[in-house]
């Protein structure tokens, strides 16, 4: 733990590479195609899908994100899963995409989830196994690329902003920078207008000062709570709370808000585990954030023998 905070202090000094950041298992399920006419033409046409996997996975694992050193055990533990729904032409397709980031809990065998986000929308991109996943800040080579690379700068923000106040600060910058390097390609999920799930309004949501409360509930959540859980549990517990109030204060500003939405959606069984052995008062105090915050997920918390 100590070495991760030490690392976010020289983050932009030159280290020697150990090791890349990512411990990604990526998967891609193309069980809708087999049951329709746009499967493929013959069954040697599956290797295309087997390439796509590796293709996504040497993307992510085996690229240099930052200019810092990991050990092995200090990769994060993450996870993509593609789910193919049509196959318009033999490079061209479309499906859904799901990113999911964990984090350990200091001094235990835990993980917790910091992040879980399936794309509501068709996720269409072209991937063609003979050309690589090119990709830089500056430029928009395609939508695929540009998709991972901006999800693997917001996984670095959010696992940062877990371990340091504002530590995930630069990683958000630069997912902003993807996303503005995409937004006229024509893809869709890159525009501001194109609803409130758009992959505008991540980057915005933890880009935006007005909303700085939500990286010190992932400070206070993770390092304040969950870490200091096997120390001392009231205190930690307390720390919890205080995360939930930073989100509040973000949701006034703010209401449904993505980030603290998707904070909320991961957590919420989480904070069922932890606070029902809990003191009444606390308990109560959770689940009257969490309806304030989310009333959906409010309704998740029913046996905590609270006034509904």
């Amino acid at each position: 733990m100590r070495r991760i905070l030490s690392i976010l202090l020289i983050m932009f000094c030159f280290c020697v590479a150990q090791g890349q950041e990512f411990r990604c298992a990526v998967q891609v399920n193309y069980q809708k195609l087999l049951t329709t006419t746009q499967a493929y033409e013959s069954a040697s046409d599956k290797k295309v899908f087997d390439a796509m996997k590796q293709a996504i996975e040497d993307f992510i694992n085996g690229r240099r994100w930052t200019n810092m050193a990991f050990d092995p055990q200090e990769q994060l533990d993450c996870g993509v899963t593609l789910i193919l729904n049509t196959r318009s032409s033999a490079t061209d397709f479309a499906g859904q995409l799901q990113i999911q980031l964990r984090r350990p809990v200091y001094n235990s065998t835990y993980t917790t989830g910091l992040f879980n986000y399936l794309e509501s929308g068709n996720f269409n991109f072209s991937f063609n196994e003979s050309q690589p996943l090119d990709f830089d800040l500056g430029n928009f080579y395609s939508n695929l690329s540009s998709t991972l690379g901006y999800y693997c700068y917001l996984m670095l923000g959010i696992y940062f902003d877990s371990y340091a106040p504002n530590g995930g600060e630069p990683f958000f910058q630069l997912a902003q920078q993807v996303q503005q390097a995409a937004e006229g390609s024509g893809y869709v999920g890159w525009k501001s207008s194109e609803g409130q799930k758009s992959r505008y309004w991540f980057m915005e949501n933890h880009t935006n000062g007005a909303y700085a409360q939500l990286h010190q509930a992932y400070y206070d959540y993770h390092r304040l709570g969950l870490d200091m859980m096997t120390k001392d549990q009231t205190q930690a517990r307390q720390a919890i709370i205080t995360s939930l109030r930073d989100l509040q204060e973000v949701h006034k500003r703010r209401s449904n808000l993505l980030s603290v939405t998707q904070f909320v959606d991961v957590k919420i069984q989480e904070l069922v585990s932890i606070f029902t052995p809990a003191p009444a008062e606390e308990k109560q105090t959770v689940y009257d954030l969490i309806k304030e915050i989310s009333p959906i997920n409010a309704v998740k918390m029913k046996d905590f023998n609270t006034k509904k």
